[in-house]
């Protein structure tokens, strides 16, 4: 009996260890991942902190902190961060470390926890028209209102958050903790001023949960500070993504991409120009369509320019007013793809430089671009690289200087060039400038090497 009852010490003594092990193992496998909301929030970050969720959630993770520092940016792509924070399934928590401006507030209110370090800032939210004003009170309404649901989601000010958007409003006192309390070192509480909290006040009103000044003090508030940290980064196609949408390269490579083409369609067959056009058009194209900041509307606009430049070359005689028409049209759509729904005033300065600056610096780099082609021995190799000159007894001449006063019908519409038959001879002519149809009678004005110039005349002449 004495030896059955050590046996059974001895398998309790057992098991206490190994439950003991269970219960180590379990706490130190605690996961918590870091990931940083810095510098300017743009379209390429939402994807990032999407995948950085998703990657959370699979892991068990304990908790999931942002590590914010920025001026703000896009306000829809702080929408998608902000939409995609909402949704996850496990603790979200903003380490404010010095400031979160603009879209940074709105992205840190979406967060279950605030924890801010000493000086820092939160706030200033408004939003601005095209034209960088203050927008209209549609886009005013729509940003205080998501503002405030935002807050309201985690039980935070929405009066606060509402005049961090809007500076007419105004308020008194503000309910913190069930109780009323009357506001006077809010600067933003009065008409005309927006709201930025300190660390201070946004501790005092309930935005803030916590005051911290290393990211080890935030998980020490947090329990976990035995928990393994998983630091994430922006990839390669993340960072790929952010620089092609960055303002400045996109309209470069629009604008590449659009004169690419046009020098295409003027030249024979399909070559470099074509090429390079297609890549950039392709890359400036995708890169929106993969941030979602191309929408239906600019898409019909840049629709109709390329339709009005398709009529102004397959139907009106020449190249006037249509065309360039067209030409604005499609200049005009995609200026538009670069500026967000409700942009800031940053979007507008940013796109509209990174606009104008990038249309010049297409037509520089393609006529360096055709200057150092010019140079290589592939161009060499398929074009003549000398000059034949009359004087050394080289001649352009190709026979018909005899046809100069004859008469012909036009094979072809004109223009102003065409093919005409003049006798047995189909021969390819310009008119002086007038367009002239399929069928009318022309005649030959002059014939320079092999260049015939010909004019629309009636019947009876």
């Amino acid at each position: 009996m004495k030896v059955e009852g050590n046996f059974t010490k001895m398998n309790s003594r057992f098991f206490s260890c190994i439950l003991a092990l269970i219960c180590t193992s379990a706490v130190s496998a605690e996961i918590v991942y870091r990931v940083p909301i810095q510098s300017t929030i743009d379209l390429g970050l939402p994807p990032f902190i999407e995948r950085a969720i998703e990657e959370a959630e699979k892991e068990g993770a304990a908790a999931i902190i942002f590590d914010v520092d920025t001026f703000g940016g896009r306000v829809d792509g702080a929408t998608q961060i902000k939409d995609a924070i909402l949704s996850s399934k496990i603790t979200t928590v903003a380490f404010i470390n010095r400031r979160a401006i603009s879209a940074g507030a709105l992205i840190s209110l979406s967060c279950e926890k605030i924890f801010m370090t000493n000086g820092g800032t939160i706030g200033a939210a408004t939003a601005v028209d095209m034209s960088g004003q203050k927008g209209s009170e549609k886009v005013i309404s729509y940003m205080r209102e998501e503002m405030a649901s935002t807050a309201e989601s985690r039980g935070r000010s929405k009066e606060i958050a509402r005049g961090m958007v809007d500076e007419e409003l105004n308020f008194t006192h503000l309910v913190v903790d069930g109780d009323s309390v009357e506001v006077t070192d809010i600067e933003g509480r009065k008409e005309g001023k927006l709201i930025s909290l300190t660390t201070f006040q946004a501790l005092k009103y309930g935005i803030a949960d916590g005051t911290t000044e290393t990211f080890e003090d935030v998980l020490e508030q947090l329990d976990l500070s035995d928990a393994e940290v998983v630091d994430l980064t922006v990839n390669w196609s993340e960072k790929l993504v952010r620089f092609l949408t960055d303002p400045t390269v996109s309209s470069l490579l629009m604008t590449l991409g659009f004169l690419g083409v046009l020098f295409e369609i003027q030249s024979p067959g399909w070559g470099i120009p074509g090429t390079v056009g297609l890549v950039c058009l392709s890359l400036f194209f995708g890169s929106t369509f993969l941030t979602e900041l191309a929408n239906m509307t600019e898409l019909l606009i840049i629709g109709v320019g390329v339709a009005l430049i398709l009529v102004e070359v397959l139907v009106i005689p020449g190249f006037g007013l249509v065309g360039v028409l067209g030409g604005i049209t499609i200049m005009g759509g995609l200026f538009m793809m670069l500026l967000p729904d409700h942009p800031l005033k940053t979007d507008i300065s940013s796109a509209s430089w990174g606009f104008t600056i990038s249309l010049f610096g297409g037509f520089i780099a393609l006529y360096l671009l055709a200057r150092a082609l010019i140079r290589t021995e592939f161009w060499k190799k398929i074009t003549l690289p000398l000059t034949e000159k009359s004087s050394e007894g080289y001649s352009t001449s190709i026979g018909l200087e005899g046809l100069v006063g004859q008469t012909g019908i036009a094979a072809s519409d004109l223009r102003p060039s065409g093919w005409t038959v003049v006798g047995a001879e189909k021969i390819f002519v310009v008119t002086e400038g007038e367009f002239v149809e399929n069928g009318d009678n022309v005649k030959i004005l002059s014939v320079d090497g092999n260049r015939i110039v010909v004019r629309k005349v009636n019947n009876k002449d």
